[in-house]
């Protein structure tokens, strides 16, 4: 059941892309910002997609899809009425974000031949990350590290993210997840 939050449509605080970051950044940034505002707002997405697509503030560099490879598919308990949506950030780097009109949740994967984890650690400690995002818990499993955050203006929205520990051990495979869920008290 959609939970439309119309006094909360401004908690999706998450800014704009930031002069002076790399398009990797802004691309993670912005495929958080675009999960926080699919899951916050649907009345930017319920009669057209524009509107979300501008609040995102990616331009060119989001676009929907018809389907994206299985590796960027949430859980199989989450594939219910999926919208997907490619963040090319560099010619061969960057996101997939995919939502649900059904579910109250999204879930991003980011991969390619760059890089990632000093991206993607570099967001999770800008200001604007920390402004929006309580730090719950911490794990690391393997060559990898899963944080789990709490939306500040809204403790229902929770996302866990996962990433490799140290730079340049992901490059073959997914290097970045995250799966955010608004969980009502319903």
């Amino acid at each position: 059941m959609r939970h439309i939050l119309t006094s909360v449509a401004a908690a999706a605080a998450f800014t704009a892309p930031v002069q002076g970051r790399s398009a990797l950044e802004n691309g993670f940034s912005g495929a958080l910002r675009g999960c926080e505002e699919w899951v916050l707002n649907p009345a930017s997405w319920a009669n057209g997609t524009a509107p979300f697509a501008k609040a995102v503030g990616l331009g060119g560099q989001m676009g929907l899809v018809d389907s994206v490879e299985e590796v960027n598919l949430p859980p199989k308990e989450l594939r219910r009425a999926n919208h997907y949506w490619r963040i090319n950030s560099t010619r061969d780097a960057g996101y997939v974000l995919v939502v649900s009109d059904r579910l109250s949740m999204c879930h991003i994967t980011g991969g390619g031949s760059r890089d990632l984890q000093p991206i993607v650690e570099s967001v999770l400690a800008s200001p604007e990350f920390i402004n929006c995002w309580d730090q719950l818990q911490n794990k690391a499993t393997g060559d990898m590290v899963s944080t789990v955050y709490r939306n500040r203006q809204v403790p229902e929205l929770s996302i866990s993210i996962s990433r490799a520990t140290r730079p340049a051990q992901r490059l073959d495979r997914i290097q970045v997840l995250a799966n955010a869920i608004y969980k009502s008290g319903n």
